[in-house]
């Protein structure tokens, strides 16, 4: 597991701070600054829940909260969270955190980068993804019956199989990703009492088959 113990806590990030509607773009410094389990789930969890503080995060995930409270300064650090200016300094109250942006996009470049670091932080960050995935699923599914029919018709779990070529499938992503971003304008306009936050999963990926010559 990649760890970065040796990186000193305060190094300033040179990269341009995103506004909150913007993905924040990985390089291979930041890519390495993110990429360690705890960090990631924390971050995700400042994202859907909104500013918290160490010691309600340590409690949420059972750890102390001097590791909670590392692991945030490290991904202030690399500016992915920051000190929540509507709670700071009133009292002498701990410390409050929020995330700065809502996403973050992976630059190709990282996918040709083969040196040892970056390789092993994209392992981390992919298999972590892919982890929080699953247990949404899971948690989806457990909850269903709690859910209106409504609510439990209209979500998805399907799958599909295509024979297309490494273009194509970029293509089909892009018009995937154009998609869903052309719904987040929908619900102002229509249907906001009835609105709950839903979460889109895409996972397209080549599969081997097993031919015979």
């Amino acid at each position: 597991m990649l760890t970065l113990a040796g990186m000193a806590e305060n190094t300033p990030d040179p990269t341009p701070r995103p506004t909150p509607d913007t993905p924040y773009q990985l390089d291979p410094r930041s890519l390495r600054g993110l990429a360690h389990p705890l960090r990631m789930r924390l971050l995700r969890t400042l994202r859907h829940n909104g500013p918290a503080t160490a010691s309600q995060l340590a409690d949420r995930f059972g750890e102390s909260s001097g590791s909670t409270s590392y692991h945030l300064r490290q991904l202030a650090a690399y500016g992915f969270v920051e000190d929540d200016p509507e709670r700071r300094g009133k009292g002498g109250r701990e410390r409050w955190w929020r995330a700065v942006h809502q996403g973050v996009a992976v630059d190709g470049a990282l996918h040709e980068d083969q040196s040892p670091e970056t390789r092993g932080a994209m392992d981390v960050f992919l298999q972590e993804v892919a982890g929080m995935h699953h247990q949404e699923l899971v948690t989806w599914l457990g909850d269903r019956a709690g859910w209106s029919t409504a609510w439990a018709k209209n979500a998805d779990t399907s799958d599909f199989t295509l024979r297309l070529t490494p273009a194509q499938l970029g293509e089909l992503n892009r018009a995937l990703h154009a998609v869903v971003e052309s719904f987040h304008s929908r619900v102002a306009a229509h249907g906001a009492e009835q609105a709950e936050r839903v979460r889109v999963h895409l996972h397209t990926f080549p599969q081997r088959t097993d031919r015979e010559d």
